[in-house]
């Protein structure tokens, strides 16, 4: 729905007016997940109902969290129950071997509480982690070994949530996710095509390959895949408490496994060892941080903080958008527009935001409407802005100027997941998790069903531009920075819309666009996640998707001086949204990945006006 900056129109008295959407394509009723691969639930991108609300990438992941809700959970259950279904469906996208930050609204108390289950470095590990010679390793020998492993949050983040505002035990949410693990789940393309990109490097780890390479072979579409290793550590939690993952047997394992990768004695390529020891997985805490907080067009913005990058730099580039009414100017002009706020918030990311424990960031600054008014004077209609863009100084804003030199943006890896889930008493959850890139390190803990993280590659390897303070590069026990945006909107107090995605750094343009598309644009949910992405990072080129390489707006934005290179695909959103008649409405991808699954405890037809 379209709202002018002047006008500050409510959200809820005017949502009505596109949520007929909800009718479009009613959620069919699905059974628990685990069920047999043949009665496996439906797919649906949108769904509109009573009694809660869970959208995921994954229809058993969903339906997971629907059964909960159902038998009175709330929606830290469901989350959680959701979280360990991926765990299954989505192995090489999250699970207990990666972390992530948890974002919850109580509707009691109408507050907004996060958890920071970010994976943490060794303590040996300093700033030349990822240094050979004095020069940085290959990204790769990176990635597929046990130097990238960090201490892994996923587990403590399930607890955390659940002692704080939680109503049923672990072993009670993990056994849908366990009976998923025993019973199988069917391969659609998405998890093949995703198999055969890791074929190589899984196939050098044997535990990986007896897995995800039946036979020696990638799966076949339609085929089951079973876990029963992973449906025995679920157990095993469940009985034990995620305590067991950070010492005892199991703990053991995953340290084993880390400094001495289990490699295959016919492979060729170069695996390092970690250094992760047990004290490290003993020591592993979460963190309770207070959330961003933005407000845009009379909506309280709220999200992750450091050590994610994405509630600053999401914020930061709402707020300078503040000042455009984007549902009044062309769509050339508000992509250009919010190309450039990217843009700029990117270039202040990369030299302000890393671990707090270790960097002194300046998050109020950074979500000041002052520095973003210091900032948007740079963008011109007419004009765009070269790349890298040298970054502002939120301590001392200055006019339309940048301090020091640019640095171009460091690569973070693109696989993760995005949960949304709200229940009857209007609680809400937007969780992000990850294993970092697509198959994580590619290492199999043996005998466990679960692949461990490459989380510690999100740091720099090497100052980007070593003129510039870089404020995320390797310390012992520090949080590599994250982009990831589990995202909740309020207004007056209330939800009213709740989202997030995986993609990396596209993670924050995602959200932006998101959000700009549902907020300024007027689009229904599930079409402001449908449509087409731009992701700008403070880089020469913008990453567009085939819709808009394919349109004429490409044509108008390179007249104005874009440059464009393509990505077949940003993002896979997921999202809720309250209705002004108390249902809610989920939403996901109509097609990215396969499409998501977006479910509520009670469907309803109709409008809802």
């Amino acid at each position: 729905m379209r709202r002018s900056a002047a006008r500050n129109v409510s959200f809820l008295a005017v949502a009505a007016a596109v949520v007929s959407i909800g009718a479009a394509a009613p959620p069919t009723h699905s059974p628990p997940a685990g069920a047999a691969a043949d009665t496996a639930p439906v797919k649906t991108p949108v769904a509109a109902g009573y009694g809660g609300a869970v959208s995921s990438v994954d229809a058993d992941a969903s339906a997971a969290g629907i059964e909960v809700l159902r038998r009175g959970g709330n929606a830290v259950d469901a989350a959680v129950a959701t979280a360990a279904a991926l765990g299954v469906t989505e192995p090489y996208s999250a699970g207990i071997g990666g972390g992530g930050y948890f974002v919850y609204y109580d509707a009691r108390s109408r507050q907004v509480h996060t958890v920071d289950g970010r994976e943490t470095a060794p303590r040996s590990a300093d700033a030349s982690l990822f240094l050979e010679n004095g020069k940085p390793i290959p990204f790769e020998e990176g990635m597929t070994s046990g130097r990238g492993v960090g201490v892994p949050g996923t587990p403590a983040t399930w607890e955390a949530a659940l002692d704080a505002w939680g109503t049923r035990p672990l072993r009670q949410l993990l056994k849908p996710a366990e009976r998923l693990a025993k019973d199988g789940f069917t391969v659609d393309e998405t998890f093949r095509s995703q198999t055969a990109a890791n074929e190589a490097r899984f196939a050098d780890f044997p535990a990986t390959a007896e897995l995800f390479l039946p036979g020696g072979r990638l799966p076949v579409v339609g085929s089951v895949i079973k876990n029963p290793d992973l449906a025995r550590t679920y157990g095993e939690l469940g009985r034990k408490g995620v305590g067991a993952l950070y010492e005892g047997k199991l703990a053991e394992d995953i340290v084993r496994t880390v400094q001495r990768p289990p490699v295959s004695p016919k492979a060729t390529r170069v695996v390092r060892s970690g250094d992760l020891t047990l004290r490290d997985l003993r020591s592993y805490e979460t963190i309770r941080r207070a959330p961003t907080k933005t407000n845009y067009r009379g909506l309280d913005v709220y999200s992750m903080a450091p050590s994610s990058s994405g509630g600053t730099t999401v914020g930061e580039a709402l707020n300078i958008l503040e000042r455009t009414d984007l549902s009044e100017v062309s769509q050339t002009q508000y992509l250009h527009r919010m190309i450039e706020a990217s843009r700029i918030a990117f270039a202040d990311r990369g030299r302000w935001v890393g671990d707090p424990a270790f960097e002194d960031v300046p998050t109020k600054g950074l979500l000041s409407q002052r520095f973003a008014d210091s900032r948007e004077c740079l963008i011109k209609d007419d004009a765009v802005l070269a790349s890298p863009l040298a970054p502002g100084d939120p301590r001392k804003p200055a006019r339309c100027g940048g301090s020091g030199t640019p640095a171009p943006t460091t690569y973070e890896g693109e696989n993760t997941t995005h949960l949304t889930a709200a229940d009857k008493w209007g609680n809400v959850v937007a969780y992000t998790l990850t294993i970092e890139s697509t198959g994580g390190s590619g290492i199999t803990v043996p005998g466990r069903g679960f692949l461990l993280n490459n989380e510690l590659t999100d740091f720099s390897f090497a100052p980007a531009n070593p003129a510039v303070h870089d404020p995320n590069l390797p310390g012992p026990g520090k949080r590599p920075r994250s982009s990831m945006s589990p995202t909740i909107v309020l207004e007056d107090g209330r939800p009213v819309l709740a989202l997030g995605s995986p993609g990396g750094a596209t993670i924050i343009t995602t959200v932006l666009q998101t959000l700009t598309g549902r907020l300024d644009r007027g689009l229904p949910l599930v079409e402001a996640i449908a449509a087409p992405r731009a992701s700008q990072r403070n880089q020469p080129t913008t990453e567009i998707e085939p819709g808009l390489w394919d349109s004429k707006l490409r044509a108008e934005l390179e007249a104005i001086g874009h440059g464009f290179r393509q990505n077949p695909e940003i993002g896979a959103a997921t999202a809720i949204e309250r209705l002004p008649d108390g249902r809610w409405l989920a939403a996901a991808e109509k097609v990215r990945r396969g499409g998501g699954s977006a479910m509520v405890v009670h469907p309803s037809h109709g409008s809802g006006r």
